[in-house]
């Protein structure tokens, strides 16, 4: 009840705001049809699920001398929601199921594009005995946020051995203090996405529980979402976009070497500011740990995303698909070249 009230004080200071965020939005989108040089800002958290961002934005760069596109780093969901809300942001890498609610709430925001598949696990300590999910039972976990992904793949691996959240204690945390404190004992497990498994794992004091590679395939969780107005105001930019994600998903699943490079491309301060060998291991261990070539838009995957989410009571009301996805960048996609 206090994440709805909240929600719908934000919304009516959004609508109180909505006149004059759209004629600045249209004005920012009218100088990038007349062809000025400034990026389109995209919002991120500095996830590998979010790779394809900085792939797109090196693309970009080099292929038109300039970038189309440019990464803004958010540190957590909260900020880059409510950034994309007020139209600070007029396109953003986002959770799933968050824009499925903002949707339901009236922000005018449409999935156009996937970012990844898969790149979720659950972490326990390697000394620990814990080997199913009924041994987790009365035990804490940590999760992102109750509308993560993450949350529902914890709710799924629940229910496979007959259990629900009740019958363990979920907490939310931010993705970077969960491996410290999975290694201080604060917490016995933590579902999150990468690299935030791999940095314990690597560190030698955890191991994966499950991770969705192998339990659920068609796993989805970051979402490219734009505004409504951008995609009223300048189509071909955000047409642009996608194309530029596509074509980093493809080339990133192409070669081990074009991870790699990419893995240099992101940790640098530009982007995750992040340790390279933490997101290389992410690539390697294994190597379809996180996928990046299969960004297709599946109404049934966006249907278990929005029935798994009202079975959590994460969200109130089940949306109608197109109130949230906008299929007609991705059916018109034609893949950029990334040569980097």
């Amino acid at each position: 009840m206090q994440d709805d009230w909240r929600l719908s004080r934000l919304v009516r200071r959004r609508r109180f705001l909505a006149g004059a965020g759209a004629l600045i939005c249209a004005g920012v989108a009218a100088t990038r049809v007349r062809g000025a040089a400034k990026p389109l800002t995209v919002g991120g958290l500095p996830v590998t699920c979010n790779l394809t961002l900085p792939v797109a934005c090196e693309a970009s760069a080099s292929a038109n001398g300039s970038p189309l596109f440019e990464f803004a780093k958010y540190s957590g969901w909260p900020e880059l929601k409510e950034s994309l809300m007020s139209g600070r942001l007029q396109a953003a890498y986002m959770l799933a199921p968050l824009i499925m609610d903002l949707a339901d709430h009236a922000i005018p925001v449409k999935v156009v594009s996937l970012g990844h598949r898969s790149g979720a696990v659950i972490m326990v300590r390697n000394d620990a005995p814990y080997r199913t999910f009924r041994d987790l039972s009365k035990k804490r976990i940590a999760i992102p946020s109750r509308f993560a992904v993450d949350y529902l793949f914890l709710i799924k691996m629940l229910a496979k051995e007959g259990m629900t959240v009740k019958d363990v204690d979920v907490v939310e945390m931010a993705p970077p203090d969960m491996p410290a404190a999975l290694y201080a004992k604060a917490v016995d497990a933590y579902a999150t996405g990468e690299p935030f498994g791999a940095v314990a794992e690597r560190a030698g004091y955890a191991r994966p529980l499950k991770m969705t590679r192998d339990e659920w395939p068609s796993y989805i969780c970051c979402v490219l979402t734009v505004r409504d107005e951008l995609i009223k105001d300048n189509r071909p930019l955000v047409q642009q976009l996608v194309n530029y994600v596509q074509g980093a998903g493809t080339w990133l699943d192409l070669d081990p070497a074009n991870r790699t490079k990419a893995v240099q491309i992101a940790a640098g301060r530009k982007f995750f500011n992040q340790d390279p060998n933490v997101l290389q291991y992410v690539m390697d261990h294994p190597s379809d740990r996180v996928t990046y070539g299969d960004l297709r838009l599946v109404r049934s995957e966006f249907e278990e995303l929005m029935q798994l989410s009202l079975a959590a009571g994460t969200i109130k009301r089940h949306g109608a698909y197109e109130n949230y996805v906008d299929e007609s960048f991705v059916r018109a996609i034609k893949p950029a070249s990334v040569s980097l």
